[in-house]
């Protein structure tokens, strides 16, 4: 067992890199636009701020759309869309688009969660001594809801990790699709095991990342 997993060390190496360089870069994109996207659906709903049913309705349907799609169909119906962007339908790079707009989508309706939990006695209050919209989003919102964020950033990569395991499909690699090569095609159900245990710990490393980020912005 441990000589079958050391003659497959390079190719579990290679997996993890694959992982890492799916799943960091997806989920940057998609707490960048994620959160202005939240912001949009909470303030266009929120008459303390631009309330706009149409553009929160718009906005809501589309991310409702991309949700409801399952992530192994919304891959390959992708697939020409990544062609455009990053110049192939295969590889890692080709899964980044897919993974990028779920996590678009996903950590969007988490962060406008997070908006809403925010006292809305806090916003008027503020909004009473005269202070602008952007001031208070910039200012009182989002560290407000910090904490919360911070947590659902945590759900969101999660998520997105489990997402990466079905890059095989395109090529993409990573260690759901070393898993598959060679615990079900091959029958070395020891180097799938490994993998998941790496999968595990990945999960628990972040898990306790993101409960300690929580606590520190927290106390801030």
């Amino acid at each position: 067992m441990i000589q079958s997993i050391f003659k497959v060390k390079d190719d579990i190496f290679l997996s993890l890199g694959q992982t890492f360089y799916m799943v960091l870069i997806s989920v940057v994109i998609g707490i960048v636009f994620g959160i202005l996207i939240g912001l949009l659906l909470y303030t266009s709903e929120n008459p303390l701020f631009v309330k706009n049913k149409f553009v929160n309705k718009l906005v809501g349907f589309l991310i409702n759309i991309i949700q409801s799609v399952p992530f192994l169909i919304l891959m390959v119906l992708l697939l020409p869309l990544s062609k455009v962007v990053v110049g192939t339908k295969i590889g890692s790079k080709a899964v980044l688009v897919p993974l990028s707009i779920a996590a678009i989508a996903f950590f969007a309706r988490l962060s406008q969660a997070s908006f809403s939990d925010v006292s809305k006695g806090v916003i008027e209050a503020f909004i009473s001594t005269g202070a602008g919209k952007a001031k208070i989003i910039l200012k009182i919102l989002i560290p407000e809801a910090l904490p919360s964020l911070v947590r659902n950033i945590t759900v969101t990569t999660v998520a997105i990790l489990g997402f990466s395991a079905m890059a095989g499909l395109v090529g993409g690699g990573g260690l759901g699709d070393l898993a598959y090569r060679y615990g079900y095609q091959r029958y070395q159900s020891e180097v799938m095991i490994v993998c998941v245990l790496i999968l595990i710990v990945l999960v628990q490393g972040i898990q306790f990342f993101g409960e300690w980020c929580v606590k520190k912005v927290s106390k801030k």
